[in-house]
């Protein structure tokens, strides 16, 4: 096993079961395909405004609503809302505190102050906490990457970061941390093994 490492994890469809995806298509009153849905999210001024911790959740609402043309009210919005991430993936758990024996473990994470208040454990499981709520950087925003490589006081190619999405992979590619893409949970333990980061 290599030396003590940095080990980063976004936590939706990765270590968290997020049915972000499939319940947006719900609601959506028109088509769009993965990669259109993806796009807008990342590029939507309420989500932005929200998961950066600036705006209430009854404003994010509103603005969400409006922005993407939704036919239902803010309440049945966000009682939607609420309920996208379902909870860590079977072994999640176990796994991060394997890895917390040898490495220092964080989550990087694109959050919100109503998804982040559904898992209470996540305030001990981690040694490191970067949540974009918490933090004010927004990934894939270059400077998210390098607010967290200033907070860890490490150097890029100290850590390993594991996200699902490509966009957040080629941002932190660009300041020179090594980032694993993974499609799903159950491709992190190949993942850390073929990086000597797990026996």
């Amino acid at each position: 096993m290599r030396d003590r490492r940095v080990i980063l994890f976004d936590l939706g469809g990765v270590l968290i079961d997020n049915a972000g995806e499939e319940g947006l298509r719900a609601i959506l009153p028109y088509d769009l395909d993965q990669g259109q849905i993806w796009a807008r999210w990342l590029a939507s001024t309420a989500v932005r405004q929200f998961e950066c911790g600036r705006i209430s959740p009854e404003t994010f609402a509103a603005l969400f609503i409006e922005e993407w043309r939704l036919e239902l009210g803010p309440s049945d919005f966000m009682e939607a809302f609420a309920a996208w991430p379902r909870g860590l993936f079977e072994g999640a758990e176990n796994l991060v505190r394997e890895l917390r024996v040898h490495h220092r473990v964080g989550c990087f994470t694109n959050n919100n102050a109503v998804h982040w208040a559904k898992f209470p454990r996540l305030q001990e499981l981690f040694d490191l906490k970067f949540a974009s709520h918490l933090t004010g950087f927004i990934k894939p925003d270059r400077a998210a990457f390098e607010h967290v490589l200033l907070e860890l006081n490490a150097a890029a190619n100290e850590v390993c970061f594991f996200d699902d999405l490509p966009q957040n992979i080629a941002a932190a590619r660009a300041v020179g941390i090594n980032a694993i893409h993974v499609k799903e949970f159950a491709d992190i333990e190949a993942a850390l093994r073929a990086e000597g980061l797990f026996e």
